[in-house]
């Protein structure tokens, strides 16, 4: 087992009209904070209202910004930066999914340290040595981010999307009501559960690192979403399933099921890599990719891989490799079953990645084949270039 740390110092508010008790847990944080939200649907549901006045109740100003998009933009995040210096924010509270609170962990960088560009903070060209307080009130079950150290941006004018992983991310609290994710579409619930799936098995699938109690929790969390994301997708209004999917959602990225192990990740830089020049759907982006790149490494991970099928799929199937094959099988065969692409051709995208398209993607990956992608076999900018090939 490999030495870890653990920090998880998110408040969790978990359950029915807990967003009612927005107000009072904000109060502990600050006295005026900045919501940040997408496109208006916590408006129309009602949800920003009861917010707010459970925030006035409580004696926190606020001033509302809105417009955050699916995949966070850098400039969005400079204009939210304005917003709160101006509004003299010592909070932000994301309302919304995973790019509401990405898009709030930004503002709180950008608004402690006015002084440098945002985007130098996100590169790491300037450490970030402070931050502010940040809260999320989440309405769907996905990103996690409302209890991980991760945070996603992508700078439009260069077309990159970059995360940056600091204890700086870590919500201060997360007001979690299932009961939000009945009005939200079956294709978003469909990502969402196909990302919470991405962030335990970029975890999961490292080889030579025991650690068994780790290897439970993950599999036992991944038969969960397995069982009741189904579930939710057919019917959104299945409340003791979706409460399952939320609580996997914020344990999939806590860091909880990497101890002793650590992670990989290297899905998520095929998938930002596709996001960033298509405008995809985070879930969309994994889904696509994950097949096509677990068939290319499973050979090199082999008892990781055999396991998974076995401890998670109920394979039988006593041969390693085809009880690993067997697994790749029954992930993508879910993935289809929820009704997400499992694969770059089924979606309709211009230009069309020919050969040259998917060489730039994979230098993007890679940072311009500066940085080799995975723990179980190291892939270079051509590597991945053979694993996009293959998602076609």
């Amino acid at each position: 087992m490999q030495n870890f740390k653990l920090y998880t110092p998110t408040e969790m508010i978990f359950g029915r009209d807990v967003e009612n008790e927005t107000g009072n847990t904000a109060s502990k944080y600050g006295k005026k904070a900045l919501i940040v939200f997408g496109k208006g649907s916590v408006v129309k549901s009602g949800l920003l209202s009861r917010v707010e006045r459970s925030l006035e109740a409580s004696g926190v100003e606020y001033r509302e910004f809105g417009g955050a998009k699916p995949n966070p933009t850098l400039a969005h995040a400079e204009e939210g930066v304005k917003e709160a210096i101006a509004f003299g924010a010592d909070m932000i509270i994301g309302v919304g999914g995973g790019s509401a609170i990405d898009t709030a962990k930004a503002i709180a960088h950008g608004t402690a340290n006015p002084e440098v560009p945002l985007w130098d903070l996100w590169t790491k060209k300037v450490p970030l040595k402070r931050s502010m307080p940040v809260g999320a009130v989440l309405t769907i079950p996905a990103a996690g981010s409302e209890m991980s150290d991760s945070a996603v941006l992508t700078n439009e004018t260069l077309g990159k999307k970059a995360g940056i992983n600091t204890d700086f991310n870590r919500c201060r609290f997360a007001i979690c009501n299932p009961a939000l994710g009945a009005t939200l579409p079956k294709e978003q619930l469909a990502a969402g559960v196909t990302d919470i799936m991405m962030h335990t098995m970029e975890r999961y699938f490292i080889p030579d690192s025991k650690c068994d109690l780790t290897d439970e929790i993950a599999e036992g969390l991944l038969r969960t979403v397995i069982a009741n994301g189904q579930k939710v997708v057919a019917d959104p209004s299945d409340y003791d399933a979706m409460c399952e999917i939320f609580w996997a959602s914020s344990l999939s990225h806590n860091n909880l099921t990497e101890c002793g192990r650590g992670k990989d990740f290297s899905v998520h830089k095929l998938g930002h890599a596709l996001s960033a020049k298509y405008d995809l759907t985070h879930g969309v982006s994994l889904s696509v990719v994950w097949g096509a790149w677990a068939l290319a490494l499973y050979k090199d991970a082999l008892p990781r891989f055999a396991r998974f099928a076995r401890k998670v799929w109920g394979v039988c199937e006593e041969r390693d490799e085809k009880a690993a094959e067997e697994g790749i099988a029954e992930t993508v065969g879910f993935f289809k079953s929820i009704g997400m692409p499992v694969s770059i051709g089924e979606l309709s995208l211009s230009p069309a990645p020919a050969d040259t398209v998917l060489k730039e993607l994979a230098l993007d990956a890679t940072m311009q084949d500066t940085v080799k992608l995975s723990r179980i076999r190291p892939l270079d900018a051509a590597a991945v270039t053979e694993i996009y090939k293959a998602a076609l």
